[in-house]
């Protein structure tokens, strides 16, 4: 969603990194430059006054004192970080627990927002994390509504109190009560409360919204927010904020390709922070929101931290133990053990999302390589794996061939496909025993033997992958010794 605005970032502090000193000038023409990228994506203009003032008011006094560093660009660019992660809320949100059980989350917002979907998120977060959680359904208005809700819950094995069928029949404030009584009778923890959402803010939705709240009296009002809308989103929470009130916001479709204004202006109008962001479609694709991990990506210094969750999440407590024991001790890290890596990668979900939280990914080079990515290949390769013997996986010296043929056959892949992996496979070998006589590094919080990405398919899908060949030597002992001084 923020591509564009990144882009623009850094092109702005591309110009600003070629001065050795820095002057008011120089500050102008920057901060002019970063409000009509964050113009251009449609924030708020009082927010982005605002911002600017905040850089200039920070900046402009210390410039005399800046330009003594040896690096003042990133001084100034520390200040801009800074701001940014104050117009996203500073700090991340969590969810407070009811003293006594069950917790009651009310979920509310406009039609289309993606409330419904959002609540299975949500309860399959919160599932995770060891709750209990229950889905009740309140939106009775909008057509399927109810079995939309149901069908979410049977996906991620989350109960759905659903007394009555919606389609218009029924009242939301009743079920909204029995749901939570029945939730605390069964000794759920969490009750999540989807309600009817709207074409627009109207007295009917804020009437009903009223009564549902003070029915339930919720320990969290979130009010869901589509972040592909733009300032309309950010009116119609300003909105609902005074006539309703809500405690926090959940974006939803941040992975879309619109503008991204409402992100980056909803918390600074409405007073109220970002606790959640759905950034995909699956019913995992979906966390805290953590201001200062997207202010980072924005600028184009990528998400570290969350890629390096994302990794130690997707492996399990014994696949984890086993490879950091096999690294420690120095065995061979086998195609048994690369299979387990390429399992753990697909619960990660998309590898173009996560390979774009790298730092960088944004820029022109890096950003092509994303787009011609295939995510489809880590199945192929998997095919291709699963179709070897034990002893293959174990000993891949023992490919002739014939087992080649054999292995292409049974992954219904080509030979050269198999011989490519062979030989990536071989690289993550070497690059493992590089990181254990200390010639590599490891990125913090990945497991060890974390396999190189399969590259994309086509034609040139093994560039760069092929080993060198070695250098003929001279039969002559006298040539052959001065070569190799």
């Amino acid at each position: 969603m923020f591509d564009s605005l990144s882009a623009k970032f850094s092109s702005a502090f591309s110009s600003l990194r070629g001065k050795g000193r820095i002057k008011a000038g120089d500050l102008d023409e920057i901060t002019s430059e970063i409000r009509s990228a964050l113009l251009d994506s449609d924030v708020a203009v009082s927010v982005v006054d605002s911002f600017i003032s905040q850089i200039k008011e920070r900046a402009l006094p210390q410039l005399d004192e800046l330009n003594k560093s040896t690096n003042p660009s990133q001084a100034i660019f520390n200040i801009v970080n800074e701001e940014l992660v104050g117009i996203l809320g500073g700090t991340a949100r969590r969810i407070r627990y009811a003293k006594k059980a069950p917790t009651v989350i009310l979920l509310t917002g406009l039609q289309g927002a993606g409330k419904t979907s959002l609540a299975g998120k949500l309860a399959k977060y919160l599932k995770d994390q060891g709750n209990t959680p229950i889905l009740v359904a309140c939106d009775l208005a909008r057509p399927n509504a109810v079995t939309q809700l149901q069908l979410v819950g049977d996906s991620i094995s989350v109960p759905v109190f659903a007394p009555e069928p919606g389609n218009g029949v029924g009242d939301p404030v009743r079920v909204a009560k029995d749901g939570v009584k029945f939730a605390a009778e069964k000794l759920h923890n969490i009750v999540i409360v989807d309600t009817a959402g709207r074409l627009g803010i109207d007295a009917q939705l804020m009437a009903q919204a009223k009564q549902i709240r003070d029915a339930i009296n919720p320990d969290e009002v979130l009010y869901v927010v589509d972040a592909m809308v733009g300032q309309d989103a950010v009116r119609s929470a300003q909105a609902f904020g005074e006539g309703v009130g809500f405690d926090a916001v959940v974006l939803t479709k941040l992975d879309g390709d619109a503008r991204g204004g409402a992100a980056l202006s909803i918390t600074q109008i409405t007073n109220k922070p970002i606790m959640f962001a759905a950034t995909g479609e699956k019913v995992t694709d979906f966390d805290l929101f953590y201001p200062d991990r997207m202010a980072s990506r924005i600028l184009g210094l990528g998400d570290i931290q969350t890629l390096a969750e994302a990794t130690k999440n997707a492996f399990d407590g014994d696949t984890a133990a086993k490879l950091e024991s096999k690294f420690a001790s120095g065995e061979d890290f086998t195609l048994d053990d690369f299979l387990a890596q390429l399992e753990a990668m697909k619960k990660m979900g998309s590898m173009t999302k996560l390979l774009g939280m790298l730092p960088g990914a944004n820029s022109g080079a890096m950003k092509k390589q994303l787009e011609q990515f295939d995510d489809t290949e880590l199945i192929r390769t998997q095919a291709i794996v699963q179709s070897m013997t034990p002893l293959e996986r174990r000993d891949p010296k023992v490919l002739n061939g014939s087992r080649r043929a054999r292995i292409a056959k049974g992954s219904g892949r080509a030979v050269s496909d198999v011989n490519s992996l062979v030989e990536r496979f071989t690289g993550a070998q070497k690059m493992m025993k590089q990181m254990r006589s200390g010639k590599g590094g490891m990125p913090a919080g990945m497991p060890p033997g974390m396999p190189q990405f399969p590259q994309t398919s086509g034609a040139n899908s093994n560039k760069g992958n092929a080993p060198k060949a070695k250098k003929s030597r001279s039969g002559n002992p006298a040539k052959r010794a001065a070569e190799s001084s």
